[in-house]
């Protein structure tokens, strides 16, 4: 007997097949198909699929990408046609900035509309091909279980990536004879480069012949699950080593040879020593320009090795000596290997006086300050000293991203979300409801007025899902990191930036989420300590400094060493 069904239930037998437990999606006229066999796959005998209705479709994409930053799977956004899919973009290409692994599906008129400029059409593969790691419009019910598995297959393998499924809706009403599909190969897509042993052994040799050796941890370390691969190589060569923002959970933040965080707003000492090293090992991380600064004097001294999966990164930004391209939970142990058990004490401790100078001069008054309004950096201290071992950091972007970076603490892999190469405002509150789905721990969510605004409709979703999602809302009533660089760069003028903010209690009551405002400092562990203590969601309010300022601070464009410790 022939097992007939329509393309919209292929759909979900082929997501069933992925291993997908949950979808973040927003229904509408052209997915509706699928959004009715989507019904009986979450109830019932049939349940195989929480889904989540989030209040905007950027929401859905966030909420994914949080999903699978915490989980390691692919997320997973449905939505519908025309504007429900253009709001997935940004989505979409924050994804495809910073490597994580989702796939969207959307609705899409019938074929034989395409063209027309029918109601709610829009041109899904070539608006997306640009900001996607593969794009592909589904035309046929006979090829929803062929599209869906390469779909995942490209967004899961290799450098992962954000994949775009276009429906048509006849695609989804059809009948077909189901038949399931597998790929696991795509001819010219190579995911996992072969390891070149020669270039292992060339990187080996300069690690071993180096007195003041310094590694760069990206993110790639903790997308190839290659953590503890890291640390046998780099205390078995004893090498100090920063991280990247995306990168900051791939070693505990209380690892000896952790020297601390790279980048525009990162820690002074490795910032400085990225000038003075004499090879330099970049591991899973693309040399962003907010890592390297001026380009023309970045690291001119050092050797540089550089590991990553992806070709196309080997010598984009920075020239290398010696590139490894491979899975570098592959390359690593390879060149663990090879390396000598060393002992570069001396090095480490050079990087000891220039942290104290930060200490001094930056980290305690802004942590422990004695007088005035709060700052960010001491709530940010308060919530990491009593959340629990293993908590993920959520942050949205702006000041209260780079202040929740350099004041967390990371104990577990997997353990920041935020948006790295693209940047978006309004991340924060999806990505961490999408967090809470994929983990049991604590997820702490730090905002700041203008972000929190972008997606606050997705206090619905928190409050329809009950989603234990631990706000932390630092308001300055400004968007705080524009008026940092009006200050810095523009003269003082502040244009625009400013902000007149609602009364966010009635807010948070309205849906049903408890909440506390701190406006004095005496205050803040108590209301730090309720927060973590309630069930479910929470909102904290936290009145800051209108001009607080983060810093240390590289000024774009500048060389790396010539980092601001004040204003």
């Amino acid at each position: 007997m022939r097992d007939r069904i329509t393309g919209a239930k292929a759909l979900m037998r082929a997501l069933q097949a992925e291993g997908v437990k949950t979808i973040f999606g927003y229904p509408g006229g052209s997915i509706m198909p699928t959004y009715d066999a989507l019904f009986d796959y979450t109830r019932g005998e049939k349940k195989c699929f929480d889904h989540i209705l989030v209040r905007h479709e950027q929401g859905a994409t966030h909420a994914a990408e949080g999903y699978a930053r915490v989980s390691g799977e692919v997320g997973v956004a449905l939505v519908t046609s025309g504007p429900g899919v253009t709001n997935t973009l940004t989505g979409i290409a924050d994804a495809m900035m910073d490597s994580t692994p989702m796939v969207v599906i959307a609705g899409q008129v019938p074929i034989t509309a395409l063209g027309t400029d029918a109601f709610q059409e829009v041109d899904l593969v070539g608006v997306s091909q640009p900001i996607s790691k593969w794009s592909y419009q589904i035309r046929h019910a006979a090829d929803v279980a062929w599209a869906v598995s390469r779909a995942f297959y490209i967004a899961r393998t290799g450098r992962p990536g954000p994949v775009v499924l276009d429906f048509t809706k006849n695609a989804q009403v059809e009948e077909i004879d189901w038949e399931p599909k597998k790929v696991d190969f795509v001819r010219s897509y190579v995911p996992y480069p072969k390891l070149d042993h020669e270039a292992v052994r060339q990187a080996a040799e300069l690690i071993n012949n180096a007195k003041k050796p310094l590694a760069l941890v990206g993110q790639g370390v903790e997308l190839g699950n290659a953590q503890e691969e890291l640390k046998m190589f780099l205390e078995k060569a004893d090498i100090p080593a920063g991280r990247t923002m995306l990168g900051l959970s791939a070693l505990p933040s209380t690892h000896p040879l952790n020297v601390g965080m790279l980048g525009m707003h990162g820690n002074y000492a490795v910032n400085l020593k990225e000038q003075e090293c004499d090879v330099l090992i970049a591991i899973g991380m693309r040399f962003s320009d907010r890592v390297t600064g001026n380009l023309k004097t970045y690291a001119k001294q050092a050797k540089i090795i550089h590991l990553d999966i992806d070709r196309s990164e080997i010598d984009k930004n920075v020239k290398t000596h010696v590139a490894v391209v491979a899975d570098c939970k592959e390359s690593l142990p390879a060149l663990t290997a090879l390396v000598n058990k060393n002992n570069h004490q001396q090095w480490l401790e050079s990087f000891y006086e220039l942290d104290a100078k930060e200490r001094t001069k930056v980290i305690e008054p802004a942590i422990h300050p004695t007088e005035g309004p709060l700052l960010m950096g001491e709530v940010v201290n308060a919530v990491a000293q009593q959340a629990p071992d293993g908590t993920v950091l959520v942050t949205d972007v702006g000041q209260n991203q780079l202040f929740a970076t350099r004041y967390f603490k990371y104990t577990q892999q997997r353990s920041i979300c935020t948006s790295g190469g693209l940047g978006t405002m309004g991340y924060g509150m999806p990505a961490a409801i999408g967090a809470t789905f994929a983990t049991d721990r604590t997820v702490c969510c730090f905002m700041g007025d203008g972000g929190f605004q972008m997606n606050i409709q997705e206090l619905g979703t928190i409050m329809e899902q009950q989603a234990p999602v631990k706000m932390i809302l630092l308001n300055n009533h400004y968007l705080g990191n524009v008026r940092q660089w009006q200050d810095m760069f523009w003269m003082r003028r502040k244009s625009f930036t400013k902000m007149m903010n609602p009364c966010y209690e009635p807010i948070a009551q309205g849906y049903g989420i408890p909440y506390v405002a701190v406006t004095d400092r005496k205050d803040l562990a108590a209301a730090v300590e309720k927060m973590l203590a309630t069930k479910g969601p929470f909102l904290m309010e936290c009145a800051i400094k209108e001009d607080d300022d983060v810093l240390p601070m590289t000024p774009p464009g500048m060389d790396v060493d010539k980092m601001l410790l004040e204003i």
